[in-house]
């Protein structure tokens, strides 16, 4: 019994550094998404493809970032039912 406990403690505590580790990047992703725009805003010589192109790659790549926390959540809940 003694070891289910220390292995909940040990999920737990991998689940909360994963949680962590995704707001930390959740931030820079917000922060880098502001700049680009900022940046598209003022760039007169980029056509309105290459702006649309930039911001449909931004919105992939948030999505991607979405599906993965998915991902992980539901893998730490199988591991929690597990145990």
């Amino acid at each position: 019994m003694e070891q289910f406990n220390i292995l909940k403690q040990m999920l737990q505590f991998n689940k909360n550094a994963f949680d962590q580790g995704y707001h930390a990047m959740e931030m820079l992703l917000k922060q880098n998404e502001k700049m680009t725009h900022s940046y598209l805003e003022q760039a007169a010589w980029l056509p309105e493809d290459g702006k649309k192109a930039v911001n449909e790659w931004m919105q992939f790549y948030k999505r991607g970032c979405d599906d993965f926390k998915k991902t992980a959540d539901q893998n730490y809940k199988n591991m929690e039912k597990l145990f």
